[in-house]
């Protein structure tokens, strides 16, 4: 048992750095230079980082069946820990203050071109 469930648990990571992958390259063509990825702080991890002029896009990376779970998978959870991520990566930006912040989501979807959803939520003021 335990050695499936380590299988089943690399299958997940691989999928996810596949869906990553693929966010990314579909934002790259949308003209989005991706700066970082799976960035890390104490409060949570941010799938991806993108940037187009002063617009910064804090990216949600979700692969389901459907663009409707993908939606439904963000929940007010997941909202409040991005957007904790996010202001400790704006907060060492030395440009911060010239930067607008939109929380965007990409749903990868079975067979299909990622699905980009911009300002899937609205951070706190």
């Amino acid at each position: 048992m335990p050695a499936e469930r380590t299988r089943n648990r690399l299958d997940a990571y691989r999928h996810g750095h596949r869906s990553e992958w693929l966010a990314a390259l579909a934002l790259t063509f949308k003209g989005y230079r991706v700066i970082a990825r799976r960035y890390k702080t104490p409060s949570g991890e941010i799938d991806l980082i993108a940037k187009r002029g002063n617009l910064i896009a804090i990216v949600e990376v979700k692969a389901r069946p459907s663009l409707a779970e993908a939606m439904e998978a963000v929940t007010w959870t997941a909202q409040r820990r991005i957007e904790s991520a996010a202001d400790l990566w704006l907060a060492r930006r030395s440009d911060h203050a010239r930067l607008s912040v939109r929380f965007d989501l990409v749903a990868v979807l079975p067979r299909r071109w990622p699905v980009h959803v911009p300002n899937i939520f609205q951070g706190r003021n």
